[in-house]
């Protein structure tokens, strides 16, 4: 399968600018015979906590509409991040469209980055989701989440790739790739990480780290790399063939953990 990584340099709460950006590395994306093109957290407006002016009706929401148009017309799989305005509060979520432009599945955040405040402006998730696409199952995580192992660990028990949408600052970026490195590693699964580039409007740098790590955390090399886009290769056939030589998620033992967590 091959996937699309877009390294968005997020224009600071414009929706307009941003989307038409998206949709040029959509047309680039599908003219590379990319299946799915997955963008940053919160893709069309930054990490803004600006929610009267940024967040959208999750049921109703006007970007949801444009990227699933945007998926019949060019046939393609989208992953992108937005602020949702939930019935009692707002939520940081990531969507999952297929390539006819239905909604697979949607994700909250389950971790708000408390020390930026996050978790003073949007509501934590309470879910795990994720969705099948082209016979392959994607779990969601968004940032912040990346910190938390255990998250990963429930969703690799369903999932062959784990998808995390990022806004992670420049200053952290080593663990950034150490994480996602970890989390293929321990959980043998394929850790797909997507992060913008550039500077928001609360003066954060960020540098290009989109990337992916295999089930034996291995970085993986694009097929094609311009700008903020990349073309990946992924073939989840290597898992099986790692298990059968080194299977250590099969010598786990939650129900001990549970007990000491």
């Amino acid at each position: 399968m091959k996937l699309a990584l877009v390294s968005l340099n997020q224009i600071w709460e414009n929706k307009i600018s941003n989307l038409n950006c998206c949709r040029d590395y959509i047309s680039e994306a599908r003219n590379f015979g990319a299946e799915m093109v997955i963008f940053p957290e919160m893709t069309l407006s930054g990490f803004s906590f600006n929610v009267d002016k940024m967040a959208e009706d999750a049921e109703n929401s006007e970007s949801v509409k444009a990227f699933s148009s945007l998926a019949r017309e060019f046939h393609i799989g989208i992953i992108f991040g937005m602020s949702a305005k939930i019935e009692n509060g707002f939520q940081n979520q990531a969507v999952f469209i297929n390539d006819v432009g239905d909604v697979i599945n949607r994700y909250a955040k389950v971790h708000p980055f408390s020390m930026a405040g996050e978790d003073r402006v949007f509501q934590s998730g309470s879910f795990l989701a994720g969705g099948n696409f082209h016979g392959v199952n994607f779990g969601l995580s968004i940032c912040y989440d990346l910190r938390f192992p255990e998250l990963f660990s429930a969703l690799a028990q369903h999932h062959e790739i784990l998808v995390v949408i990022a806004n992670w600052p420049a200053a952290r970026v080593d663990h950034w790739n150490t994480l996602l490195k970890a989390r293929a590693i321990e959980n043998q699964v394929f850790m797909v990480g997507v992060n913008r580039v550039g500077h928001d409007g609360k003066g954060l740098d960020y540098e290009k780290s989109s990337t992916i790590y295999d089930a034996n955390g291995s970085k993986l090399m694009p097929l094609h790399s311009r700008e903020e886009l990349e073309i990946y290769e992924i073939d989840t056939s290597l898992t099986g063939q790692l298990k059968k030589t080194l299977n250590s998620v099969a010598d786990r033992r939650p129900e001990l953990y549970r007990a000491w967590l």
